[in-house]
């Protein structure tokens, strides 16, 4: 076998400037390629490393989203620890702009949707528009299950669209007290602005008026953070872990919810107000104004056609009547009449006028409501009755100066102090006040109407409550209040109010036991005017006043139910119990209501019914308990 032929291959000669030139070019190409990998890692070091943290929150924002959860408001309780006023749960749409494509095809589908003008949703959109594009603009609140249903089933169709399910009052007794609780709105951009660092933000919800806009800052709660990761449409993929909200703090009144629902059932389809005070303490038991202004219409924003209508309403439903109803007093202001007649020694219990039924003054003659007279009139009897002939004669006695003296000391005329917004002042006129205010003197037959609540006097029914309070009470004016307690929501009380005395009046006791007597009368005498307030177990006092509202003299041959409305008398009925002892006074005004008596002293006694049987009822248990527990 032969060896395998070898085979032998013959090198160029190496031609060294070309091996130079190959290597010069091997050098410049690694150059470029080392100078491009030190171009990106620096880039790379810049992205991760120096602006790492920030491009890690953009992609974090991309993916997951930071959301307010709202914090349940504090709920609102009766002086017994009752609710009142709750939360529910509300579907409210809102909109992330960041997140649509198409935003004008979006607000149209929703107009459709809600069957709401598209002016009304651009409205909102432009009240959020200096808002991050991220943050959700609320465009309608609390839908119908309806709304809801088509929403979830065509939430694809609608991108950025979502619903959000947030706390939303809840009024257990539908309107009670609702000039008091108020109401709350979408907060607007004066009050974005008056309220800057403390977490609010377009679309939040906003005490407006009431309770609810007085102690805002207490019952609003802290917002909670959810963390919501989502696709890169911006569809809600799982929810991470996040901040629970805390609850806003609850607020006790001092309001009995039984006298409260018995005041606003016995007004209803009335106008006026109605008041209960507790006569040791100042504490308000009622504090009704008729009619009431429906809250749900407020949910969500109130519609243009709802708010006309309150506008419109001949009994003005937006006026709160018991501290901004301005009124003459009528014969409710003899009390004052008869306080200033005792104290300037002008009168004494047995001083006796004679009443004819008028009484001439000047080339005028002034009636008395009882056209036949009451004959020779004593001050208990005066107060019993109502003649208005006695109570001329005292005014002109001590004058229109004195009146508003002892007036004011009795509460009228100014605030009473509640800690509550747009209380009225009233007025009570002196001779100084008409020159200045008027330009002309006071006349002294202008005194007349004055002594008998007319004229120029005007009161709020909280007023006229103070006065028959300290009445009762013996001369000492407390501060009114509402709020008994601020409790945590760990029930820890943070707050106690307590009872603030205005004024105490010195050396009076004596005349107020004389009016108090007179007053006692009213109510249970054969010819009292306040004989519809009397209870069979427990001694009522009150006064009946019944106010003119025009001088009915073209309405003198015309009967009362024919006339207007708008001309009809004011009724009042002030009054306290038991008289032994006075706990509770109660005052009640029906607008246009006709006589005292016969349209404002039924409501009052409905209210004093209650409270007594309450307390009957709360002894009666309470003696059950202490027999079982000696068993």
């Amino acid at each position: 076998m032969q060896p395998p032929k070898q085979i032998f291959t013959k090198l160029k000669k190496i031609d060294v400037e070309e091996l130079n030139q190959l290597k010069k070019r091997t050098d410049a190409a690694t150059l470029v390629i080392i100078f491009f990998i030190v171009i990106i890692l620096a880039r790379l070091w810049f992205l991760q490393i120096h602006y790492g943290s920030k491009y890690r929150e953009l992609a974090d924002n991309n993916r997951v989203r930071m959301l307010d959860v709202v914090a349940p408001r504090g709920t609102i309780l009766d002086r017994e620890g009752r609710t009142i006023i709750t939360n529910r749960p509300s579907f409210n749409i809102v909109w992330v702009r960041e997140d649509s494509p198409d935003p004008d095809e979006i607000i149209k589908k929703l107009s459709r949707i809600f069957n709401e003008e598209i002016a009304v949703l651009l409205k909102r959109v432009r009240e959020a528009a200096d808002n991050p594009r991220h943050i959700p603009i609320m465009l309608k609140e609390d839908i119908d299950w309806k709304t809801l249903v088509y929403i979830e089933n065509n939430h694809y169709e609608l991108p950025g669209v979502r619903i959000e399910v947030l706390p939303r009052r809840d009024y257990l007794f539908n309107d009670l007290g609702s000039h008091m609780i108020g109401y709350l709105g979408q907060i607007n951009m004066k009050e974005l602005e008056e309220r800057k660092g403390a977490n609010y933000q377009s679309g939040d919800l906003l005490g407006k008026r009431g309770f609810e806009k007085l102690y805002e800052d207490e019952l609003r709660g802290e917002k909670g953070i959810m963390y919501m990761e989502v696709d890169a449409h911006g569809f809600e993929q799982r929810q991470l872990k996040g901040k629970e909200p805390l609850s806003g703090n609850d607020l006790q009144l001092t309001i009995d919810l039984d006298l409260q629902l018995e005041a606003e059932k016995a007004m209803a389809g009335r106008a006026g107000a109605v008041v209960a005070m507790d006569v040791k303490s100042g504490r308000i038991l009622a504090f009704a104004s008729a009619p009431p202004v429906h809250l749900e219409d407020f949910v969500g924003g109130i519609s243009t056609k709802n708010w006309q209508a309150l506008l419109n309403n001949i009994k003005r439903p937006l006026v709160h009547k018991t501290i901004q109803g301005q009124y003459p007093p009528g014969s409710t202001y003899k009390i004052v009449t008869a306080l200033a007649g005792l104290s300037k020694g002008v009168i004494d219990p047995k001083t006796v006028f004679y009443c004819s039924g008028s009484m001439k003054f000047g080339n005028r003659r002034y009636g008395c409501w009882k056209e036949g007279g009451h004959g020779p009139v004593s001050l208990y009897r005066a107060l019993a009755e109502s003649c208005d002939v006695y109570f001329y004669k005292v005014g002109l006695k001590v004058g229109v100066d004195s009146l508003e003296e002892y007036a004011n000391r009795m509460g009228l005329g100014h605030k009473t102090g509640i800690d509550f917004e747009y209380e009225k002042s009233g007025l009570i006129p002196t001779a100084a006040w008409k020159k200045l205010a008027k330009g002309v003197s006071w006349q002294e037959g202008e005194t007349l109407s004055i002594a008998i609540g007319q004229g120029f006097n005007l009161v709020t029914p909280l007023q006229i409550c103070q006065m028959t309070s300290a009445l009762a009470n013996g001369g000492i004016l407390y501060k009114p209040f509402l709020i008994e307690k601020i409790i945590d929501p760990e029930g820890h009380v943070i707050k106690e109010f307590q009872s603030i005395i205005d004024v105490e009046l010195i050396g009076m006791e004596k005349n107020f036991e004389l009016i108090r007597k007179g007053l006692v009368g009213a109510v249970n005498d054969r010819y009292g005017t306040g004989k519809a307030a009397r209870l069979k177990d427990i001694t009522v006092a009150g006064k009946t006043g019944t106010a003119q509202v025009v001088t009915m003299e073209k309405y003198k041959e015309v009967d009362e139910e024919d006339v207007k409305y708008k001309h009809r008398d004011h009724a009042w009925f002030t009054s306290f119990a038991p008289a032994e002892n006075p706990e509770i006074a109660v005052t009640v005004l029906v607008e246009h209501g006709g006589h005292g008596g016969s349209a404002a002293a039924p409501v009052a006694k409905k209210i004093l019914e209650r409270y007594f049987a309450k307390k009957k009822k709360a002894a009666t248990e309470n003696v059950q308990d202490e027999q079982a527990s000696l068993q």
